[in-house]
């Protein structure tokens, strides 16, 4: 089955990429835990949409720097509050050094801050988190390779890639635009009438 053939018989965008990442994943050897490419899935499907993955700061929408993420953990007064910040840095890390990179160093960011700043924030949480320790240990273990497994189950196809597709799909998220939903739709990727704004 190809790639095309298999976009449109998915349900959603999450979907998509669950299966594009356990597809890549058979090729690593040893093969990640499910429950990592379960974690993983689970990103992506947070990250479609706006409101998860950029935060409102100064009245709109904006995408707060890791650094930024960094320091809030190390002054966090709570274990508790330092590890949802430092999930959401190595998350944030992982998702930006896969789908972005080439946008991030224009200015100067290289791979090598979202690896540093990414398997930091899960060492840190694959020894203190409540739960998921295991899993955490394997992205601080193998980020450089989670990371690679992410970029390739969002590799380009025919001449739109993932990073479109995601700017696409967030744009219709956030607006309910017709068109945008005409072209999500024309690439076979099925919406909820009740997703989108209205």
């Amino acid at each position: 089955m190809t790639d095309e053939t298999r976009i449109r018989t998915e349900t959603s965008l999450p979907e998509y990429f669950r299966r594009r990442l356990h597809r890549h994943a058979e090729r690593l050897r040893p093969p990640p835990h499910e429950d990592t490419l379960w974690y993983l899935g689970e990103l992506l499907h947070r990250f479609r949409r706006s409101e998860h993955f950029f935060e409102i700061h100064e009245g709109r929408l904006a995408q707060r720097p890791l650094a930024l993420l960094y320091g809030e953990a190390q002054a966090a007064t709570s274990q508790r509050e330092r590890c949802l910040l430092l999930q959401r840095l190595g998350d944030l890390a992982l998702f930006l050094g896969a789908f972005f990179p080439d946008r991030y160093a224009r200015w100067g960011i290289r791979r090598e801050y979202f690896i540093g700043m990414g398997s930091a924030a899960y060492d840190y949480l694959a020894d203190s988190a409540a739960s998921h320790r295991h899993i955490y240990r394997e992205l601080t273990a193998s980020f450089v390779r989670m990371l690679e497994l992410l970029a390739a189950a969002g590799s380009r196809r025919r001449n739109t890639d993932h990073e479109e597709i995601l700017r696409l799909y967030a744009h219709w998220m956030a607006t309910g635009d017709p068109r945008a939903e005409q072209q999500l739709r024309a690439l076979g990727i099925a919406l909820s009438d009740t997703d989108g704004a209205h």
